[in-house]
């Protein structure tokens, strides 16, 4: 006998659209991942994936997560152009249910559901129980989200924290923020801690240095083996690090998250030994008089692909 279907879950990015189905026993399927310059639409994307999936049995419920601020019935993607309303897409899916959430809100859900060998710790520390636990994750756009403690089940805030205002922590950063301000209207976070905000390190960079950029894409910038060729973009990787500490510090101290600061996107995971050696780390600590308060913090890489598929899907058990 099948194993009956519950529902659909999602996890939509700038780039990617990620599905799986959930099963009443609470297990997923594979997930299958879809290009979304492929698709007009959202709807269009899920429709292809339970065409191809969901032959026997069609969900009845849905949670997505979404790379977008989810404020009412509409919703419109930061970093792509899809937009749409919550309840046309659930008519138009033939869905019971449906739920939409932010995708670091989902991420920030997905946390008690990894295990010891789903993460990397990257320096010391450990988690105070029942503590605020922050997260964030470069990867087309920079996600950041928190999961606080209740009485309860623990609370996924949602967040728009990846575009706060970039802050140099030395005279160096200060010159490449400079150059970005000529181009940008506000320099966020995420115009750095990104995958085009490698690539914008590395154009200032090159800049600084009086040398043309060579035609290096995200991923080409964050594989060290390149930066053996072009310094430049070993360069851009390691500031990346650095102000990805600085910024994950700064999300510890506002969230008080002494649960643990936790790193997952596109990006970061990739980079293995890399991350784990660069001054991420040192940056996340160096906050003068709470240095101390910020080494009992731990910070972990989320290892496990897709955890926001694990978010929407406790998500949608318990809605």
């Amino acid at each position: 006998m099948s194993n009956p279907v519950l529902g659909l879950v999602g996890d939509i990015g700038a780039t990617h659209a990620r599905f799986a189905l959930l099963h009443r026993d609470g297990t997923l399927t594979p997930a299958r991942v879809f290009a979304c310059a492929d698709f007009a639409d959202i709807a269009e994307a899920i429709t292809d994936y339970l065409a191809k999936e969901a032959r026997a049995e069609k969900p009845v419920a849905g949670a997505l997560a979404i790379a977008a601020a989810v404020v009412g019935e509409q919703v419109k993607m930061t970093n792509h152009p899809w937009s749409f309303s919550v309840g046309e897409l659930r008519k138009r899916l033939g869905l019971d249910r449906l739920r939409v959430i932010n995708d670091f809100a989902a991420n920030a859900l997905s946390i008690p559901e990894l295990c010891e060998s789903d993460l990397l710790q990257v320096g010391t520390g450990s988690p105070e129980a029942d503590a605020p636990v922050a997260i964030i994750g470069p990867g087309s756009g920079l996600g950041v989200g928190a999961l606080l403690p209740d009485r309860g089940s623990p609370i996924a805030l949602a967040s728009e924290g990846g575009h706060v205002t970039m802050p140099a922590a030395d005279m160096h950063e200060a010159a490449v923020l400079d150059l970005l301000r000529q181009r940008f209207e506000h320099v966020s976070a995420e115009r750095v801690l990104s995958g085009p905000g490698l690539v914008n390190l590395y154009t200032a960079l090159c800049a600084l240095a009086g040398e043309t950029p060579a035609p290096l894409g995200p991923a080409q910038i964050a594989d060290p083996g390149i930066g053996k060729e072009h310094p430049q973009a070993a360069a851009a990787l390691s500031m990346f690090c650095a102000m990805l500490g600085t910024v994950a510090g700064n999300l510890a101290l506002t969230l008080g998250a002494r649960g643990g600061v936790y790193i997952a996107g596109g990006i970061v995971p990739k980079l293995g030994r890399t991350f784990a050696e660069s001054a991420f780390r040192a940056r996340f600590e160096a906050k003068g008089r709470f240095g101390d308060y910020l080494k009992n913090i731990p910070t972990y890489v989320v290892v496990r692909p897709l955890p926001a598929l694990l978010g929407a899907a406790r998500l949608l058990r318990e809605c």
